[in-house]
C-alpha cells in the first residue's frame, strides 16, 4: 500500500473582504485545501483570533479534512483581514490589515514535529512581515524535508534582506513573471528575459527547482535543469485571487507523486485557469473536470 504523502502550509489565515461579501482565504490556506483535495494528507500551521471569525476558519478547513492542531489561538489580536479591490479583468490589489493574529505565530513543539514528519513544508513571504512568525518561520525550516517558498510580494510587507534570506532556505520556489523581475533586479540581474533571470535566479539561490506563472500566458518550471513549458488555457476569467494557490498545490502533488514535469505543469496550470474562471480562491474542481478541460473530447 502507497504511503499517503504529507504536507504541512505554514503562514497567513484570514479573510478576504470583497464589496459584496467576505471569504476566505489567506495564501498558504488556499495551497492546503487544493493540496488536500488532491489527496494530500494537508495540516495548517497559523493563529486566529479568539473571534467568530476564527472559528468559523478551523471549522472550513476541518470540513476540508485540513489538520488544524497546530492553529493556535489569540487573545489579544484578532483574526486577519484583508480588503481586496477588483480591476475590470479581475486583478485584484489587497490591503491587508496589520498586526493580526497571524503575525503572532510561537514555535511549539508539536509544530517541530510536524514538520519533522511531513514530505513538504511550503511557506510564502508574508508571513515574514512581522518578527514574532519570522522567527518561528526560522524555526522550523530546518526541521524540514522539503522547503517550498511560495513569493507573494505585497507592499510594503517585505525588505530585500527578508526575501534573500527566503531564497537561500528554499529547494522550491514559485513566482509570478512581476516577482521574478524585481526579485532578480534585487539580486543584481542585468538579464531581460524571463528564462535568463529565472536562471540567474537558480544560480543565485539554493532552489533545485522554480516555477514562474505568467496569467493567461501559462507558465515556466525550471525542474532537474530542465525548462518546461505551458502556454495557457483559454477561459473567462471571474476573479484571479487563488488561482495561483492552486496552481502551486496542483504542481507541488504531481511532482510529488511522481508525475511527469510537463504533465506536472500542464495540470497545474489548467487548475489555475478553471480556479480563474470560478467566483472565489476554492472552488471545488474534480481530477475528472481536470482532465476533461485539458483534454476535451
Amino acid at each position: 500500500m502507497t504511503r499517503k504523502l504529507k504536507a504541512v502550509c505554514f503562514g497567513e489565515i484570514l479573510y478576504d473582504v470583497f464589496p459584496d461579501k467576505e471569504r476566505i482565504g489567506g495564501a498558504p490556506l488556499n495551497v492546503a485545501s487544493r493540496l488536500s483535495s488532491m489527496g494530500v494528507s494537508t495540516e495548517m500551521i497559523s493563529k486566529i483570533g479568539a473571534d467568530v471569525e476564527g472559528n468559523q476558519l478551523l471549522y472550513y478547513l476541518n470540513s476540508r479534512n485540513i489538520k488544524t492542531g497546530n492553529i493556535l489561538k489569540d487573545e489579544k489580536y484578532k483574526t486577519g483581514m484583508v480588503n481586496v479591490s477588483l480591476s475590470a479583468n479581475g486583478s485584484a490589489t489587497y490591503e491587508i490589515k496589520y498586526p493580526s493574529a497571524w503575525d503572532k505565530i510561537d514555535v511549539t513543539q508539536s509544530m517541530i514535529n510536524s514538520v519533522e514528519q511531513s514530505d513538504a513544508f511550503i511557506f510564502g513571504s508574508l508571513i515574514g512581515r512581522d518578527e514574532v512568525s519570522r522567527k518561528a518561520l526560522f524555526k522550523l525550516i530546518p526541521q524540514a524535508k522539503y522547503r517550498i517558498l511560495d513569493f507573494n510580494l505585497r507592499s510594503p510587507h517585505y525588505s530585500k534582506e527578508l526575501l534573500k534570506d527566503l531564497m537561500q532556505h528554499s529547494e522550491f520556489i514559485k513566482f509570478n513573471d512581476e516577482e521574478l523581475f524585481e526579485i532578480a533586479g534585487i539580486l543584481g540581474s542585468k538579464y531581460n528575459s524571463l528564462e535568463q533571470n529565472l536562471l540567474f535566479i537558480a544560480d543565485n539561490s539554493n532552489a533545485k527547482s522554480i516555477c514562474v506563472t505568467k496569467g493567461r500566458h501559462g507558465a515556466v518550471l525550471l525542474h532537474d535543469k530542465t525548462l518546461y513549458y505551458n502556454s495557457g488555457y483559454k477561459i473567462a476569467v471571474k476573479d484571479t485571487v487563488g488561482a495561483g494557490d492552486s496552481f502551486l498545490a496542483t504542481l507541488i502533488a504531481k511532482l510529488m507523486k511522481g508525475v511527469l514535469p510537463q504533465s506536472a505543469l500542464d495540470q497545474a496550470c489548467a487548475m489555475g485557469a478553471l480556479v480563474a474562471g470560478n467566483i472565489g480562491a476554492n472552488p471545488d474542481i474534480s481530477e475528472e473536470t481536470l482532465e476533461r478541460f485539458i483534454h476535451p473530447k
